[in-house]
């Protein structure tokens, strides 16, 4: 009989039931989209991130070094301080290698020129570097997106110079002429436009502001970009104070400063920081889009519970005359309420399913419109979204079954309820 009562509801009440089904089905659909986006797009975010450019870098240990004596500043002149360029293909052997993007070294050398005071940087662009048997190609091209050159880029190998905008005008030299650098003549074969100093220099391989300098294998600084996630207060903590098990949590989280602290451990003799501009704007951008998803969230469902709660009102009051007569013929409150109820858990599956199936198609459409790449769906995110289409069902009737339940039936059996 209780299951008869429900089939014979469905069936006598297709249109309410079924505009509560489609409530719920958008309700659940939309929240199912933006936590498969939250869920799977992390890294797709951070990768669009990482267009803003690097944000670590790593410098000689000597560089912190601050040592006062009687007043008098001991530390060590920035140019005397350098890293091995040898090590850097072990930055593919790290702990954290997946989340590093790319890296770029940096030497800069001063060349005279005019004014006897310009600056050769020398870099990598697309350097292709081995470990072991993979291969991988790094340089500013991956870790400063920003820089534009009117011309080509040099290859890692020549003694091709990129001129920056500022120099060049300077100079009158333009793409395919020639300038003398440290005595010999080099092919401008590109402009740089960076909006930064990098336009008042000359931009060079990284092997030929080594040999100006006379120091094989010499890095200044390198620039790291890395996939992070934002800052929380165990990233800030200094982890000489965490126990093992605090420890562990943090060098396993892909914060700045744990990355950072790799990066340390990896490169002998070096000193790694977040460029905290770049970082934090980065966090903030994580943290404002997933607040968003999560706002957009609460108000599909709560919208879907407010047309759930109508559209249960709406029914139950129709159905006054059969809520009577049942209470007459000595139904309890309970009763009463588990047929309703039970009409709710079956809307609330058959509303959760079909979210289940349009969220994830919505999803993968964000993916592909926005990230270029699917949005891959958790097999965990079906039994959560069937619960939250349970909650929000059973939170959307619960006030007209409890109106139901209480409803008199000398009152309700004459149309006066």
């Amino acid at each position: 009989m209780f299951l008869r009562l429900v089939y014979e509801s469905f069936r006598r009440q297709k249109r309410r039931k079924l505009l509560a089904g489609i409530a719920i089905t958008l309700g659940v659909g939309v929240a199912t989209a933006m936590i498969a986006v939250a869920t799977d797009v992390g890294d797709k975010i951070n990768r669009e991130l990482r267009t803003f450019g690097a944000n670590l870098i790593v410098t000689p240990q000597e560089d912190t070094l601050d040592v006062d004596i009687g007043g008098v500043n001991l530390k060590p002149p920035s140019d005397g301080a350098f890293l091995n360029e040898a090590d850097l293909p072990n930055i593919e052997n790290m702990f954290w290698r997946n989340n590093i993007m790319g890296f770029a070294p940096m030497l800069p050398v001063n060349v005279g020129g005019p004014n006897n005071n310009l600056t050769l940087l020398g870099t990598y662009f697309a350097k292709q570097l081995t470990v072991g048997k993979e291969t991988f190609v790094t340089g500013v091209r991956t870790t400063h997106p920003w820089w534009k050159v009117e011309g080509m880029w040099p290859d890692d190998n020549s003694s091709d110079v990129l001129l920056g905008k500022n120099l060049a005008a300077k100079l009158g030299i333009r793409s395919g002429g020639f300038m003398e650098i440290a005595g010999q003549e080099h092919l401008v074969v590109g402009v740089l436009s960076t909006g930064g100093p990098e336009d008042d220099q000359v931009v060079a391989p990284l092997r030929m502001a080594q040999q100006i300098l006379d120091k094989p294998g010499a890095v200044r600084r390198i620039y790291v970009s890395a996939l992070t996630k934002p800052e929380d207060a165990l990233a800030r903590r200094d982890p000489k104070s965490m126990g093992p098990e605090l420890y562990d949590r943090w060098y396993c989280s892909p914060y700045p400063q744990s990355i950072a602290y790799n990066l340390q451990e990896t490169i002998p003799h070096s000193h790694a920081e977040q460029i905290r501009q770049v970082a934090q704007n980065e966090g903030t951008v994580l943290s404002r889009i997933t607040g968003l998803m999560l706002l957009v969230t609460l108000a599909a469902l709560l919208a879907s519970a407010l047309a759930v709660s109508a559209a249960m009102a709406t029914a139950i009051f129709e159905r006054r005359g059969e809520v009577g007569l049942m209470k007459a013929l000595g139904a309890s409150n309970f009763t009463i309420s588990a047929i309703f109820f039970a009409e709710a858990a079956l809307l609330a599956l058959i509303g959760g399913v079909a979210g289940f199936a349009g969220g994830a198609m919505l999803a993968n459409q964000i993916g592909r419109s926005i990230f270029g790449s699917a949005i891959v769906i958790q097999p965990v995110l079906f039994p959560v979204i069937l619960a939250i289409a349970m909650i929000v069902t059973f939170a959307g009737s619960a006030a007209a079954i409890r109106r139901a339940a209480k409803l008199d039936p000398v009152f309700a059996l004459r149309g006066e309820a």
